[in-house]
């Protein structure tokens, strides 16, 4: 008898398993209590895991397998207890150091909140979240713990079985994604909801979720608005047109006005070409002002189409918001919105009868009234405006600034030389009312004649020196020594010798080697 019991005794112990401590083992659920869960692995005895380790433990059944760590083979009360959590983390870890690198994405569930951050339970191990990678801002902790996330690994020691996510990566990742398939989506002349981000001067910027758009305060409404706040608040949810985009410098520009009907369809019809019109200045720039002539209907009134008499005007001096002007409709394009229009249209054009009244070779009178660094503007009869060039205000004088003859304010006498009255251009000369001097020049400063001259100014290419009252010649820097022409000023005498006379070219050339 007690060699059949010996017998039964080696046949059963061979079915057992040898297990050790710190090993993971599978088994299978063999009963449920309130503390724990009873485990049979194929030792000689079933071990305990407490019930607290497994997340739900209502989803446990009898039968089901599990993996579990050995923790004590025999403890104080002889049990076998087994370990549900660290099994799962030995496995977390081995995957980890398998396949996981830091810059991966994993999933993962927000445990608890602790000090500086959170810890997440990923693949049963658990991983640190610290606050400042977090991303949770604003978001309750019971909100925080309802949900799965996935997380980049910022940080990763395997020897030290040490891990740290961060959420915030990851949303910037998500953010990317979403980006990216919004812009893929997008297309002009498609409708997208917004909302309100920030208002600025210019207009408001909307979020189409993941991209930002500007709604310019031009493309709010038909009517001119003084500010965005007019039309949208911080927070407004509003549907929005795509105008255009452009991906790779990440612009949207929307549209709101253009959602609703356009004012403008019947515009070509209400206001055609010469019609005589009152409407109220909404906008004044440099190059002329905005005329309200509708309700969402503004033209324009460029400055060169605001009087005949000056070629210049600066509207910002001649207007102010809020006047009531009357004006003719020159153009009108409805597709692009344009209004011309014109207040010098209202009266006769001077130019129309400019050419009868100067005449080429007729004299006339005017006032110097402005400046360019090629010559001066002359007011005329009417306010028609001339201009005398540099090359024809002296026969002998090197002019370099019109301002060397003329001054502003100053009444001339000059000679009309050209009308173009298409051109808007009168071209005046002020050296020929008096007779060309180079034919009696030529036989004063006869070629090979020596005279005395005063310096007037040292050049890189020569020396400019006058030789009696106005009439100016050039000492070629090849024609004159080099340590000489250094030491020569302004108002120095030098003797020179005639080699040259251009009377068709009005030049003198001299030589100071004699």
């Amino acid at each position: 008898m007690s060699e059949d019991r010996t017998v039964m005794e080696e046949m059963y112990a061979s079915t057992l398993k040898d297990i050790k401590e710190g090993e993971v083992s599978k088994g299978t659920i063999a009963a449920i209590t309130p503390k724990e869960v009873i485990v049979d692995i194929g030792f000689k005895s079933e071990g305990f895991v407490p019930i607290e380790e497994f997340r739900n433990p209502t989803e446990l059944a009898i039968g089901q397998s599990i993996e579990v760590l050995i923790e004590n083979i025999e403890d104080d009360n002889g049990r076998l207890i087994l370990s549900y959590a660290k099994a799962e983390r030995l496995k977390g870890w081995q995957k980890i150091s398998d396949d996981i690198n830091e810059g991966d994405v994993l999933e993962g569930r927000v445990m608890r909140a602790v000090k500086g951050g959170y810890i997440v339970d990923v693949f049963g191990i658990e991983a640190f979240l610290p606050m400042s990678l977090s991303a949770f801002k604003g978001v309750s902790n019971h909100d925080i713990t309802t949900h799965n996330y996935k997380f980049v690994v910022a940080k990763m020691n395997k020897q030290r079985r040490n891990l740290i996510l961060s959420r915030r990566e990851m949303v910037q990742k998500e953010r990317e994604e979403v980006r990216e398939k919004l812009w893929a989506e997008l297309k002009k002349g498609q409708k997208r909801r917004g909302s309100v981000k920030g208002i600025t001067d210019f207009g408001a910027f909307i979020d189409l979720g993941g991209v930002d758009g500007l709604l310019h305060i031009t493309d709010m409404s038909w009517s001119r608005i003084n500010h965005p706040s007019e039309i949208v608040s911080v927070g407004q949810k509003l549907e929005v047109l795509i105008l255009d985009f452009d991906k790779d410098n990440s612009k949207v520009s929307l549209g709101l006005k253009q959602i609703t009907s356009n004012p403008w369809d019947e515009s070509a019809a209400k206001f055609p070409p010469g019609a005589r019109i009152k409407g109220k200045i909404v906008n004044i720039m440099p190059y002329g002002v905005f005329v309200e002539i509708d309700k969402g209907i503004e033209g324009l009134l460029h400055s060169s189409e605001i009087t005949w008499q000056k070629k210049m005007v600066n509207p910002q001096e001649m207007f102010k918001l809020g006047d009531v002007i009357e004006v003719q409709v020159i153009n009108v394009d409805k597709d692009a919105k344009r209004i011309s229009l014109s207040m010098k249209q209202l009266e006769e054009n001077p130019w129309s009868s400019a050419v009868a009244k100067f005449s080429i070779g007729a004299t006339a009178k005017g006032i110097v009234r402005g400046f360019t660094d090629y010559g001066a503007f002359v007011e005329l009869d009417n306010g028609l405006e001339g201009m005398i060039h540099v090359s024809d205000m002296s026969w002998t004088k090197k002019i370099n600034h019109p301002q060397e003859v003329v001054q502003k304010g100053q009444e001339v006498q000059v000679l009309v030389l050209a009308v173009d009255a298409e051109a808007r251009k009168i071209t005046l000369g002020l050296k020929q009312l008096q007779a060309n001097p180079w034919s009696t020049i030529a036989d004063k400063f006869p070629v090979g004649s020596v005279v005395d001259s005063i310096v007037i100014m040292n050049s890189n290419f020569g020396v400019f020196v006058k030789l009696e009252d106005d009439i100016e010649a050039l000492v070629y820097s090849s024609e004159i020594d080099k340590t000489q022409a250094a030491a020569l000023k302004a108002g120095d005498k030098l003797q020179v010798k005639i080699i040259k006379v251009d009377v068709e070219g009005m030049k003198i050339g001299v030589s100071a080697r004699l």
